[in-house]
């Protein structure tokens, strides 16, 4: 493959206004209204925030029926060890840590400052720093763990880190998101604009990277995720190839009982990329695997992973 072809894919980068002014109208009302409940949210006393954040989570369960569908699904086909009250459990868990995970969101975009030093224990961290040092760029693989957003914030302790993000389809909601991030993170970069993703790998910055999820059959390939197929993305090797930056796999999870944070940094991933993207895919979804089942209800298990099958396979949906 040339260097040509091993360029991943640029699309041209999305804009909105920077401007609050802009969306000082009747049609963004509600939006506002929102993002001041968030606010509200965001700055309660932190154990008070979880616990509003869990009552949030019982509401999901009982209205949100196709986000438990999918949890419930997700679930079954991940834990078959588990038997059918074990996974209900767990189910029940995962709803209610996503809940306490919408807190933490309004709380890093609203309150981040609430998040003290001493509520973090960082494991691994000289393997970010040794990796900064060799200036090529870091690319920290990460998961959509449900203290996403929270663990810009986290990370902002050891080292601030650029984020990849979707665009949001209202553009009031998406400038108080880029907004809020940018205080936290060194660069917030919508997932389209992959020139940017290299500038800022070229001038040695440390990219957080979460290549979970389901993007769909173009630019991916199947590799076993909890032992199913899943569609993989395979952007990362692309990336490295570029700078030849280190891939450092990243985990942030919430301690039991409201004790803090812990987040995990690992040392560099070896012989990573091997050339082979099945291969490069499996060992990035294994390594992502064993942070998951480690904290298990702590996964947005809400997302249709395996919403796209291999050619001849049922949907699982």
């Amino acid at each position: 493959m040339s260097d040509k072809q091993a360029k991943p894919r640029v699309k041209e980068k999305i804009h909105y206004s920077d401007r609050y002014q802009d969306h000082l109208t009747p049609a963004y009302i509600k939006v506002w209204f929102g993002l001041t409940g968030m606010a509200m949210l965001g700055h309660l006393p932190h154990k008070a925030a979880l616990f509003i954040g869990r009552l949030l989570g019982y509401l999901m369960l009982i209205f949100a029926r196709n986000r438990c569908h999918i949890t419930r699904t997700n679930i079954r086909l991940c834990f078959p060890e588990l038997d059918e009250d074990q996974q209900r459990r767990l189910v029940k868990a995962t709803i209610l840590d996503n809940g306490m995970g919408m807190a933490e969101m309004c709380i890093a975009w609203f309150n981040y400052r609430s998040i003290t030093d001493d509520m973090i224990e960082v494991v691994g961290e000289q393997h970010l720093i040794d990796a900064v040092a060799q200036n090529k760029g870091v690319i920290l693989v990460g998961g959509h763990y449900t203290t996403l957003d929270l663990g810009g914030v986290l990370m902002a302790k050891v080292k601030k880190v650029g984020v990849m993000y979707r665009a949001n389809k209202n553009p009031l909601f998406d400038l108080v998101m880029r907004k809020s991030r940018a205080k936290f993170c060194a660069e917030v970069i919508e997932r389209s604009d992959m020139r940017s993703v290299i500038r800022f790998l070229k001038k040695g910055g440390v990219m957080w990277y979460a290549p979970d999820q389901d993007y769909g059959r173009k630019q991916s390939v199947f590799a076993p995720f909890f032992g199913i197929q899943a569609a993989s993305i395979t952007s990362i090797p692309r990336l490295v190839k570029i700078n030849n930056s280190a891939v450092l796999m990243l985990g942030h999870h919430r301690k039991p009982h409201g004790e803090g944070y812990i987040v995990t940094i690992s040392a560099p991933l070896e012989n990573y990329p091997c050339g082979d993207d099945g291969k490069d895919a499996a060992l990035i979804n294994l390594e992502l695997e064993t942070r998951i089942r480690a904290y298990p209800e702590q996964y947005m298990w809400l997302h249709r992973r395996f919403k796209t099958r291999p050619i001849g396979e049922p949907k699982l949906y």
